[in-house]
């Protein structure tokens, strides 16, 4: 197994050039997946924690199904009339407040999030961004510039258009009714105003996820989203990750935030790997970018993407799977603070729905971030079948983020071999 993997990642530099992020020290070779499970090329059977685009399981029947009867009619652009693009639109927004009402359908959620910042352009007249410093919203070259992360040099210029406020972190600074956020919002658009480029919207994921997913009480975000309100900006929620029943109590993290974002984006989960993502805003706002924009995508809203993305959506209303993710959420916070109790590294245990983690420290009274450890524990993890990752401003909170059918069965194996992997570490 080792020199065939070698092999492959000689080949992987090769023809792929250097620097392209993998998983884990010893990366894994998979070939096959099912429901929640993934198999290497030796048939080793690992357990999904963290794959959130196969959001109703690895090779869904249904999805399966669909996209095999769509392929098997047509497939085509969108400059054809088809009623499957408009159906499922129709459904989508169905499920959201009333004032999103239209779509434009994508590919991927960069292109989506890259519509929704100019659309806010296109709205407002203005060009001033807002995000948080530990977010992650996209690679176009527009978007990439919402990423502290991201290198930075280059941008073409652009990064003069981005503000960034600091991130929340429920476990280092005390903010339970999102005001000290909100201030620091009301500050940056006091700053972008006074430069030539105005306000024009504030991008967060509702979530907060690449953030760490802070623990937070419903309604954290309405004090931001009035200020965003009062300025005349727009309130952007970038629901890749966080939408489509994830959190368990609500189908969008933006409802568990008790606000009515102006714009959402959506991709990754949406079709269960087909490459699908979109923009739901309001009719005006649409409108308002396509007499600004020329935009035209030929295989966002083709027929077979629309296709599996209906089956999601059907999967998800059959199987229950909101339900069974506020289930197992439940009961993985119940491991959690068992585990808590035993491994003193765990600082602070979080989560809602079928994302959930545990930040990892070194002393619990510095709360100083464990990050090798975290990266340890990530790897210990791998080689006895259970795959996760790690994230937030350090990269020292678990990220556990598995497709929906997951179950409580498969978060008690979960959460014993973590025990294990941190009695041993």
């Amino acid at each position: 197994m080792a020199g065939s993997i070698d092999r492959l990642l000689e080949k992987r530099t090769r023809l792929l050039g250097p620097n392209v992020p993998i998983f884990y020290r010893d990366p894994v070779h998979l070939i096959k997946g099912e429901g929640v499970w993934l198999w290497d090329a030796d048939g080793r059977k690992y357990l999904d924690c963290y794959n959130n685009v196969p959001h109703v399981g690895h090779c869904n029947p249904r999805v399966l199904e669909a996209i095999y009867q769509q392929a098997s009619m047509l497939n085509t652009h969108t400059r054809y009339l088809h009623e499957g693009m408009l159906d499922y639109i129709e459904r989508l927004t169905a499920t959201m407040h009333s004032g999103l009402t239209t779509a434009i359908m994508t590919c991927t959620g960069s292109e989506a999030n890259d519509i929704a910042l100019r659309m806010a352009e296109a709205v407002t007249g203005r060009r001033g961004i807002i995000a948080t410093d530990a977010t992650y919203h996209g690679n176009s070259t527009l978007v990439s510039q919402l990423s502290r992360s991201n290198a930075p040099a280059g941008g073409f210029g652009l990064q003069d258009y981005f503000r960034h406020v600091v991130a929340p972190d429920s476990y280092r600074q005390s903010d339970p009714d999102g005001l000290l956020f909100a201030d620091a919002v009301t500050a940056t658009i006091a700053e972008l105003q006074k430069s030539p480029h105005g306000f024009a919207a504030l991008i967060v994921c509702p979530f907060f996820l690449n953030e760490g997913f802070p623990s937070q009480t419903p309604g954290w975000l309405k004090p931001a989203a009035q200020v965003v309100r009062k300025a005349g900006g727009m309130l952007i929620c970038d629901e890749v990750q966080s939408g489509f029943g994830r959190v368990g109590d609500h189908f969008w993290a933006y409802e568990k935030q008790q606000v009515q974002p102006d714009i959402v984006v959506l991709g990754k989960p949406m079709a269960n790997g087909h490459p699908v993502g979109a923009v739901v805003s309001s009719l005006d706002s649409i409108s308002a970018f396509r007499k600004s924009y020329r935009y035209f995508n030929t295989f966002g809203g083709n027929p077979v993407s629309c296709a599996a993305a209906t089956a999601v959506l059907d999967e998800l209303k059959d199987q229950q799977l909101m339900v069974n993710a506020q289930r197992v959420g439940t009961y993985a916070l119940e491991r959690l603070r068992v585990l808590q109790k035993k491994h003193d590294c765990i600082g602070d245990i979080r989560g809602s729905g079928l994302v959930f983690g545990a930040e990892m420290v070194n002393d619990r009274t510095s709360k100083q971030p464990a990050i090798e450890l975290t990266d340890d524990v990530v790897n210990a993890m791998r080689h006895k079948g259970i795959l996760l990752s790690k994230l937030g401003r350090h990269k020292n909170t678990l990220k556990i983020r598995p497709p929906m059918p997951f179950s409580t069965e498969n978060a008690s194996l979960l959460f014993d071999t973590l025990d294990e992997v941190l009695s041993e570490l």
